[in-house]
C-alpha cells in the first residue's frame, strides 16, 4: 500500500488551526465558567477589561490557517511560510481583540440592587413605627425610589433619615441629619366636591 506522506510544517499547522479553532470556540460558548475559573485562582489575563484568551487563540487559530495557505497556495515552505502564518495570526488577534472590545463596551452595567442603597439619605414618606414598617423615599441612579422600611425607633413622615441595612425587598434605616435627603412628596390636595361650599 502506498504510503501517505504529510510534511511536518502542514501537520503543525492543521493542528493550530484546529485546536486554536475548537478552544475558541470552547471560549466563547462557555466565557463565564472559564472566566470564574480564572476569577477563583487569581489569574487576569486582559487588556482594558477585555480578556486576553480568545486573541491568543484566534492567534494560534489564524496562524495554523495562514500557514497551510502559505504552503498549499502560494507553495511556500519553511520559514516563509511561518511568516505568512504569523501575518495571519496578528490579524486575527486584532480582529478577535476588536471584537471582544465592542462586546465589552456594549454590555448594560450592573442592574441596581437595594443593597446598593446603604449609605443613601431620604425622607420617610409614610410614618415608620417602631420594629414596623412604613415607606421612605430614596434618590438613587437619577430617580426617586420609594420603599419599605423599618426602624428601631418611631419615625414620623418628612423625617430625614440613612439607610443602614436590607431586610428582604425593603431597608433599614436610622434617623438622619443631612439636609440633603430627599423631602417626602406631599399628599396630593384634597378638593372640595362640586357644589358644596366649605364653611368655617
Amino acid at each position: 500500500m502506498p504510503t501517505i506522506t504529510i510534511p511536518i510544517e502542514d501537520l503543525v499547522f492543521v493542528i493550530a488551526a484546529l485546536v486554536g479553532g475548537g478552544l475558541l470556540l470552547v471560549t466563547v460558548l462557555l466565557d463565564d465558567i472559564l472566566g470564574g475559573i480564572l476569577d477563583a485562582l487569581h489569574l487576569d489575563f486582559s487588556i482594558g477589561g477585555v480578556s486576553l484568551m480568545p486573541p491568543l487563540l484566534a492567534f494560534i487559530a489564524m496562524f495554523g490557517v495562514g500557514g497551510i495557505f502559505a504552503t498549499q497556495v502560494l507553495d511556500l515552505h519553511g520559514g516563509q511560510a511561518a511568516i505568512v502564518g504569523v501575518g495571519f495570526g496578528v490579524a486575527g488577534f486584532a480582529v478577535a481583540l476588536g471584537m471582544f472590545t465592542a462586546l465589552r463596551r456594549a454590555e448594560g452595567s450592573r442592574p441596581f440592587a437595594i443593597a446598593d442603597l446603604v449609605g443613601h439619605e431620604g425622607s420617610v414618606s409614610v410614618a415608620i413605627p417602631a420594629g414596623r414598617l412604613g415607606t421612605v423615599y430614596i434618590r438613587a441612579e437619577g430617580q426617586t425610589h420609594e420603599l419599605s422600611a423599618t426602624a428601631t425607633e418611631d419615625l414620623p413622615a418628612g423625617t430625614l433619615v440613612r439607610v443602614v441595612g436590607v431586610a428582604g425587598m425593603g431597608v433599614v434605616v436610622e434617623r438622619g441629619t443631612s439636609s440633603n435627603a430627599t423631602p417626602a412628596a406631599p399628599p396630593p390636595a384634597q378638593e372640595a366636591p362640586q357644589g358644596e361650599e366649605t364653611h368655617a
